[in-house]
């Protein structure tokens, strides 16, 4: 079986972490902080979301929150046209990525052999529209944040955590879905949907089984002994020559010379 391409693996581990993170970012109350607010103890914060408002009493020693009574009345900052279009986007981008998942679901099909690129590239597009659809309204509202009209009213207005998770989940999923996109078009090779060319996987054959063999060259070497001579030398060996040619020891070299001067003598 052939294992899953290593980007709808991406798309599909990056999608659910967006979607985590996003609707951390929806339901919790805390978009913006107010401090220092007019006839309230100097540690408590106001905490504003797009659906509830919390006042959080600090202790000064810490950020441990010792008190938090939320669900706070303030028609008028929830009478803003953000929170509106904040709470639509941010709603329908947590339904469009469970319903980009479940179309991915079939598209991978990692029990499969080849995954289905056409439904899993379409798995794709709808989870990049669910992280534009996150990043909008995050963007916006941390825009014009401190320009919020509320009913209370405070010099020291920051920004909340919940706006880093939205636009952390955002791009999550904005690149989930891109790269899950891109496999839905076979180029360069396949190598975008984690395909190998043929002739990276057959081992490359042999060179020389491919060219014509040709024909053994025997070459002639000389040889060097040469047969002996079978008529008498004309040569006559004197005693140092044989001597130096090692033929035979010196004793008998002198011998034999005697011998061979008495038998002329004889004669």
């Amino acid at each position: 079986m052939q294992r899953t391409p290593g980007i709808l693996i991406f798309g599909m581990v990056m999608a659910p972490c967006g979607w985590i993170l996003d609707l951390t970012a929806t339901v919790a109350p805390n978009w913006r902080t107010l401090h220092q607010l007019p006839n309230r103890p100097t540690d408590a914060v106001m905490q504003q979301g797009i659906w509830d408002i919390c006042l959080v009493t600090e202790t000064s020693s810490s950020a441990t929150s010792t008190n938090r009574p939320c669900g706070q009345a303030d028609s008028t900052y929830f009478g803003n046209q953000i929170i509106g279009i904040a709470q639509g986007m941010m709603v329908a981008s947590l339904i469009v990525t469970l319903i980009g998942l479940a179309v991915a679901i079939p598209g991978v099909r990692c029990w499969r052999e080849n995954p289905n690129w056409l439904v899993a590239g379409l798995a794709g597009l709808l989870i990049f529209c669910s992280g534009v659809l996150t990043i909008i309204p995050i963007a916006w509202y941390n825009h014009i944040f401190k320009n919020l009209t509320s009913v209370t009213t405070s010099t020291d207005i920051r920004v909340g955590y919940s706006i880093v998770l939205g636009y952390i989940g955002g791009i999550f999923e904005v690149l989930g879905g891109i790269v899950m996109f891109i496999g839905i078009c076979r180029c360069c090779g396949g190598k975008n949907r984690g395909e190998r060319r043929l002739k990276d996987v057959v081992p490359r054959p042999n060179r020389r089984s491919d060219q014509q063999s040709e024909p053994e060259r025997r070459v002639d070497v000389p040889r060097l002994s040469r047969p002996r001579s079978t008529s008498p030398s004309s040569v006559a060996y004197t005693n140092s020559f044989l001597v130096c040619n090692g033929s035979l020891p010196e004793n008998a070299v002198s011998l034999l010379l005697n011998t061979s001067e008495a038998l002329l003598t004889s004669c």
